[in-house]
Formats: structure tokens, sequence, C-alpha cells
């Protein structure tokens, strides 16, 4: 974490250079350059909060760092840590098993168990370097409030997210007395405790209800998806508190969230998830002149990829998932569906990996044109994700008003209010055109049931899967194929949440070496 913090200024500096003018760039060039001279005006902090949006995409290079270039920022992050772990998320990367199957999550020298750490910390430095310096910076009151609420907004995603990986599920938390993070909250490089995952979560309330009056208080509004707003605030606001347990929060800041993002018709559902629609709250912007190239989401999602990650080993949905869907549902067509192809024949029945010039193989090609001509065909594969360019080119979305609809069904379920709880479920299956004839009836726990598969329905794949079966405290279970699935043998296990240290990360030795004020 030392390194972190000692590289504040450079990190501010290099991302002004990245995400600014030419004309910027020639009056602020090098990482030489002094605190005062970032903040000296709104408009330095804009690009500065500008470099925050970069960095949240590319992960402030972090293959440059030591890290694999798919630990690329927010988008690496879904992956690794929200989709591989999970139960319905699976491609055929045996030598991938370690992650997959949350067998490094006690190895603190891992760059896995580093790269959150590195990466979530870095945002919180530069936004820390906003938050204190801002209101000294020449410009209007209104844009100062404006940026120090979009630094808060970061600030407090980062310390949910981490709370997450390094920290105890609420439930076992002991009412939140169990270990939390390291709260830093200025510009110190200061050895410091961890502390409380209560203290955390106060923390995160206390950016976002601080942040929210900002936003309210400047009378702006953003100009671009990527950054984040009142709304932003008020989704991850609402995200916190259903992880941390605290419904009537949960309900009112994810009603609050959606208001003004309607969800999206079924022509934009199945456009390929790169380009923001109405319900889109918040996303990453990507161009072919930005273009991440291998190390992007895209790369690794978008099924019309030419990256290696994709040709060979396309993205799939549990086959268990999968059959759960509704056949009127329009999200069953986001997946090669295998029903009345011959298996044997058509494809392996070992991998499912479809055989090529069979019915199979030839038809996904003629439904899927631009799938790249050398690109493996597995049954259940993704098409949900298309990029925009190649390699990977796509904008990333990262909170839509679909998983808002979600948190208040859950958040009504634990309120007793069951009628309320169905009704939003309609609202977002049925009255969408998702899937024009769903209703539901179902009170207890068949009702928590149907919450959580729609979860894994409407957001397989944009990385919430592993972070629900913590925070539930559920257990995976992913079937082989032989056992009739349609996981490898490597990823086919049953594991409680109690495995690797209650699913929590160890912090990584790259902290606790620096800061021995961590017991």
């Amino acid at each position: 974490m030392n390194k972190i913090y000692k590289i504040l200024i450079i990190l501010l500096s290099l991302n002004l250079i990245e995400g600014c003018s030419k004309d910027y760039l020639d009056t602020v060039p090098t990482a030489s350059t002094a605190t005062a001279t970032i903040f000296e005006t709104v408009d330095n902090v804009t690009l500065a909060l500008n470099g925050i949006n970069s960095l949240f995409v590319i992960g402030y290079h972090m293959y440059d760092h030591g890290y694999g270039q798919w630990m690329y920022g927010e988008g690496g992050i879904k992956m690794l840590f929200g989709n591989y772990p999970g139960n319905h998320y699976e491609a055929d990367l045996a030598g991938w098993s370690v992650i997959i199957n949350g067998e490094w999550r006690e190895i603190n020298t891992s760059a896995f168990v580093t790269y959150p750490w590195y990466f979530y910390y870095s945002i919180i430095s530069n936004a820390n370097a906003i938050v204190v310096n801002v209101d000294n910076a020449k410009g209007a009151e209104s844009e100062k409030k404006f940026l120090k609420a979009q630094a808060l907004t970061y600030r407090a995603y980062s310390y949910f997210m981490l709370s997450q990986v390094y920290c105890y599920r609420w439930s076992d938390s002991n009412n939140g007395s169990s270990s939390g993070l390291v709260l830093r909250l200025d510009t110190s490089t200061d050895k410091m405790p961890l502390s409380t995952l209560g203290n955390v979560y106060t923390q995160i309330y206390k950016d976002l209800d601080d942040a929210i009056a900002l936003y309210t208080a400047s009378g702006k509004e953003r100009e671009f998806f990527y950054d984040p707003d009142i709304s932003v605030a008020y989704a991850i606001y609402a995200r916190a508190a259903i992880t941390r347990q605290d419904y009537p929060k949960a309900l009112t800041m994810a009603q609050n969230a959606k208001a003004g993002y309607p969800l999206m018709g079924n022509a934009d559902y199945t456009s390929g998830f790169n380009t923001p629609t109405s319900e889109w709250i918040w996303g990453s912007f990507s161009s072919s002149d930005e273009n991440q190239q291998w190390s992007s989401f895209f790369a690794y999602h978008g099924y019309n990829s030419n990256a290696n990650a994709v040709r060979t080993t396309p993205k799939c949905i549990s086959k268990e998932l999968f059959n759960k869907i509704p056949a009127t549902d329009i999200r069953r067509t986001l997946f090669l569906d295998p029903t009345g192809y011959t298996p044997g024949v058509d494809y392996i029945t070992s991998n499912g990996k479809a055989v090529a010039g069979k019915a199979l193989y030839n038809d996904a090609f003629a439904k899927y044109p631009d799938l790249f001509s050398t690109a493996l065909i597995f049954t259940h594969m993704n098409f949900k994700f298309k990029a925009l360019d190649l390699p990977g080119v796509g904008n990333l979305n990262h909170i839509r008003s679909s998983e808002m609809y979600l948190i208040e069904a859950e958040a009504k379920y634990f309120l007793s209010d069951y009628t309320g709880a169905q009704n939003t479920l309609k609202s977002l299956n049925r009255d969408s055109g998702r899937d024009p004839v769903y209703t539901c009836t179902k009170t207890g726990t068949a009702l928590l049931d149907e919450i959580k598969l729609y979860r894994a329905i409407e957001l397989w794949g944009e990385g919430f899967d592993w972070f629900d079966l913590k925070r539930w405290g559920d257990s995976i279970n992913r079937k082989s194929y032989a056992e009739g699935g349609n996981f490898i043998t490597a990823h086919a296990i049953t594991q409680n949440p109690e495995y690797g240290n209650k699913w929590t990360w160890v912090i990584p030795n790259a902290e606790t070496d620096y800061n021995d004020l961590i017991e």
C-alpha cells in the first residue's frame, strides 16, 4: 500500500495525460507536476476525475505492473472475481481451475490476491486527492461540489468492492465487528490498522450521503454515462445496503436509483450489451480509438471477437440455469440451445463442442454470421455480449436499472412484503416484454428462490454470480457433463461457503509487509 500511495501524484498525472487534450499536455506534461498545479482549477480537477474514469477501465496498465493482461480494471474484476468462481459461468479452461474453484484465496503473494487491492486502492488514492484538494480549486462552487461528489462516489464504490473480496459476509461478521479494511480518507501514507467491517460500511454510507447532498446542492447533471452522478450514488448505496442486510435502506435507494431509467426493450436487450440503453445507470466508455485490444472485457466475452480467449474458449451459461429460462423468455435466445440436435453427432457429449460441418455448427454461423471464421462452437455459449469492433471494443455496463428492480424485490421479500416483491418481479420480467407470460404467486422460501433465479438469469456474465453466492451463504454446485451438467471435470465441484477462509481473500503481503499495524 505504501507504494500505491507514493505513486499517487504519478497516477494522477498519467491519468491526466491519458484523458486530456494536447493543449493540456503542453502545460502539465510530467509526473513531477505539483499537487497544487493539478488541483489549481476546476478544469484541472475535471481532468483528474476523467483520469479516474480511465483508470477504472484500464486498471492503470495492470499488465505493465506484473499482472496478466486479463487484469484489466473493472472488467477484470467482473470476470475473475464475479463470473469465473460462480455457479453459472463456464469455459473450457482446465488450467484456470485454481481461480475458478477459489483455491488461491489464501496465498497472500498471488497476483490474484493483490490485484483487487492494488486496483481499488489506486482509485481510492486518486479520489482522496480530489476530496482533499478540490475545495481550494479556482472555479464555480457548483462544479467543485459536483466533482467532490463524484470522487466520494468512486471512493464508496471501491471500499464496497474491497469489502466483498477481503471481508467476511455480513452474516458472519458478528454485526460488523469482524475485520474490515484500511480506511484511508486523505493522502497520507501512514501505517494504519484494519477497521471493523461495521466501520467500513459506516464510511461507505457517509460517503454516499455526502455525495448525494453535494450532487443535489450543485444543481448540475453529468454529461456522459461514464461519469458518476446522483443515480450512481443511489445504486451503489442500494448494493451496499442489500449486502449489509439493511433492507429498508436497500429498498429506498434502489427505488431512487432506477427512477428515470426505464427498462430497455427486447431489441436493445439482444443487441450486444455494448452501447448504453435507457436502463444504463453507469458504464465505461470504449471506442476504436481507445481500444484495450486483447485486455478488454469484450475480447473475453464478445462472441464475435477474434481474440483467442473467445475463439477457442467461448463463455457459456450453465446448463442448469439455461434449462430454467422459460421458452417464452427473450433471455433464452442469448445462448446456443442444443435442443433438437443429436448428441454425439452434432456435438461432443463430453465437452459440448459442436462438430464442424454438422447441423449445430452450421446453424450457429448462419444465425450469427459475425462469428469469427475460426471460432469454436459450444452448446450453451453466450451471444449476450458482442464487440463493436475487434478485438474487443464495447462500452461496458456497471449498473443497470434491472439490477435495482432485483434489489427492490429482495428487500421487499426480507421486509415481508411478498406481494410487493412479486409485483416487482412482474415489472421486470413481464411488463418489460422479456417474458410476456411471466407471473409470480410464490411466497416464503420459494419466492426468495425465484428472486435468486432471476438475478442469475438477468445479470448473467455481468460480474455478480460469486458475490451473490457469498452474501447469501449459498453453496457452489457445478455438474460435469457426465453428471448431466456442462462443466468440465476440473470445474465440477461442490463447495460450501465456509471453504477457503469463508470465501474471503486474504490481505496481500504487499500491504502487510509495509503496514505492520495489521495484525
